[in-house]
């Protein structure tokens, strides 16, 4: 008989242990934090996503559990260049290790290539995947070639001519500078 896991509350040890595979293919907008991160909703977006639970033998050749996620999706976030939506592919490959606890966690994490997570019988799978995709999005999402021409300086033709309607406020003062006092007319009073 197949053991069955939920990803909401993955039996990290069990899932290891049974060398089990999870997948699915997941709508967008169930990742709130993903979802708040998008430029434009994007209701048939979708994460595709498949763990792989493994046991390897740790330092003291006890069994330890680790897990393997692929993860990816293409959403609408903000091109920095032109501000319009620009799909944006996520991708994720990465191995975890699991440890007892959060102080076990911090002594090996220096010194670890891999990512270590601590061992839990109600691992949230979709808080991970969604945290990695949180974390590949790219600081400055742009086009490749944006869809409209990119305004390049910070002012248009109307902003010209008003700057050259105005006076100059220092043509005022150069105005006064020029006058020169006539000699002697008001000194002898």
């Amino acid at each position: 008989m197949k053991r069955e896991f939920a990803p909401e509350r993955l039996n990290v040890p069990a899932f290891a242990a049974a060398a089990a595979t999870l997948e699915a293919a997941d709508p967008v907008p169930n990742y709130l934090r993903l979802t708040a991160e998008l430029a434009v909703p994007a209701p048939d977006a979708v994460v595709d996503w498949r763990a792989t639970g493994e046991e390897r033998p740790g330092a003291d050749g006890k069994a330890v559990p680790w897990l393997h996620l692929d993860a990816e999706a293409t959403v609408p976030l903000v091109c920095q260049r032109c501000l319009s939506p620009v799909e944006t592919p996520l991708t994720v490959d990465r191995w975890f290790r699991f440890v007892a606890d959060e102080a076990t966690a911090e002594a090996e994490d220096e010194e670890s290539e891999e990512d270590l997570l601590v061992v839990s019988r109600d691992f949230d799978l979709h808080a991970l995947i969604e945290d990695e995709l949180l974390m590949d999005i790219p600081v400055t999402p742009v086009h490749d070639v944006c869809p409209t021409p990119v305004q390049l300086s910070s002012s248009d033709d109307d902003f010209k001519a008003a700057e050259e309607a105005k006076p100059n406020p220092f043509a005022v003062l150069g105005a006064l500078r020029s006058r020169k006092p006539e000699d002697g007319s008001e000194e002898g009073r």
